[in-house]
């Protein structure tokens, strides 16, 4: 499956031969990250929790371009589905080198409006679930020894915080705790641990919040003056799961058009 913005890509970017999973693949970020893992040459295990058609027409578009693609669905905030996933993406990709936690989801609420459930929500599938994968992950990801990639999506808001979303902000700024502490806990065994951190991008969960005055308004605080598309968030994923970035680690990639610099 080639590369449409680099057709002709040197080996150090190249992710073939290599076993991919990527939770969220469904929609979004985490889809384009899956196609982009895909067609770098990667075997890709196409996560999702409800959204099973849309990942089976993913997988089927991997496939149609020459590339390996299989559908997964389990929920990353319960501990049995996520070891159960886990064994069957390993079992039919042969093993696994690159987990890449995307999975999440954004409850906004004022923090004397927010209540007790929707924030257990957020916890559960976005910093939970990340520990869970990882966790699930680490055995396969030492095997692999420096082929081994955690990619993990943080967040701007979880660096900088934003009105109305303490919440998602909480469970992004642990994912970059997460992040930093697996980085030393597997840098002996040559895995790296690292996390890219978007700021705000296109995509249908963000939707709501681009549209009108407050998309003029949030363009003016961005240096870029444009908003991210999920392609600049998968490349940067991309790189750092490549041979290229095998020497970060405990990093957090920036892919926010300079917003608070």
């Amino acid at each position: 499956m080639a590369d449409i913005d680099a057709p002709v890509l040197p080996e150090a970017l190249r992710l073939t031969g290599r076993r991919a999973l990527v939770t969220g693949a469904s929609r979004g970020i985490g889809r384009a990250i899956a196609r982009m893992l895909a067609a770098r040459g990667a075997a890709v295990a196409v996560n999702y929790a409800t959204s099973e058609g849309p990942a089976h027409e993913l997988c089927d578009e991997i496939i149609a371009a020459g590339g390996t693609a299989v559908p997964v669905g389990f929920d990353v905030g319960d501990a049995d589905a996520v070891e159960t996933g886990f064994k069957t993406v390993t079992g039919a990709l042969g093993g696994l080198d690159i987990v890449v936690n995307n999975a999440g989801i954004s409850i906004d609420a004022l923090l004397l409006r927010a209540n007790e459930e929707d924030f257990d929500r957020i916890q559960r599938t976005n910093l939970k679930g990340t520990f869970l994968c990882c966790k699930a992950a680490a055995r396969q990801l030492l095997r692999a020894k420096e082929r081994g990639r955690i990619i993990n999506l943080a967040s701007v808001v979880g660096e900088q915080g934003n009105v109305g979303q303490a919440m998602y902000a909480a469970s992004k700024a642990g994912i970059i705790g997460l992040t930093k502490s697996l980085a030393l806990e597997l840098a002996s065994r040559g895995a790296t641990v690292n996390a890219v951190s978007p700021g705000f991008i296109e995509t249908d969960m963000t939707a709501a919040s681009l549209e009108g005055k407050a998309r003029e308004a949030l363009l003016g605080r961005i240096p870029l003056r444009r908003v991210g598309t999920p392609e600049e968030v998968a490349h940067a994923v991309a790189f750092l799961a490549s041979p290229a970035g095998g020497y970060i680690t405990g990093h957090v990639l920036r892919v926010n058009g300079g917003l608070g610099l």
